[in-house]
């Protein structure tokens, strides 16, 4: 089986993951490290907390106008979350807005998972590229971002096969 989310990392990881998805046990080892899914499941619960990690992290950033779970980003943009400016012009000034979206699937996510999203697009709003200071400023906000993201990604697989730990029926 090819690990599409895990593509980018190193063969002998993997391997390993292969293996834990080959013993039936990717589910439970996800469960066992990152317990159950966060309850924050509507756009006003996101918001809040999104604001609360803002204002911990980068308070002197620009203003947020919309936060809100997306249902059709990860089908349509291949995306787990986005930031956007959106540029209108009022008055014959050109105003911008930020805006962040989280895929809808991290309401079944367990909470580090939905912070390490949001981390990444807060994190958007002071470096727009992917590069050394993206990630710097990541792994600021959240110390075991890069674990993290590893995990989710492992999440995101498991899904796929059918064995996620953190649905409820």
């Amino acid at each position: 089986m090819q690990l599409k989310y895990l593509a980018h990392y190193p063969e002998s990881l993997q391997q390993q993951v292969q293996q834990l998805i080959d013993s039936e046990r990717l589910g439970p080892w996800l469960l066992s490290h990152y317990g159950k899914r966060h309850q924050i499941s509507s756009d006003g619960a996101l918001r809040d907390y999104v604001m609360a990690l803002k204002q911990q992290y980068m308070q002197r950033s620009g203003p947020i106008a919309k936060i809100q779970f997306d249902g059709k980003l990860h089908i349509i943009h291949n995306a787990l979350g986005t930031h956007t400016t959106v540029s209108r012009v009022q008055g014959g000034k050109l105003k911008s807005k930020n805006e962040i979206r989280i895929g809808s699937l991290f309401k079944q996510a367990p909470e580090p998972m939905l912070k390490m999203i949001v981390v990444h697009e807060l994190a958007h709003l002071k470096e727009k590229q992917h590069d050394k200071n993206f990630y710097a400023l990541c792994e600021h906000m959240l110390p075991q971002y890069h674990q993290l993201e590893l995990a989710t990604r492992m999440w995101l697989t498991a899904r796929e096969l059918g064995c996620d730990p953190f649905k409820t029926w």
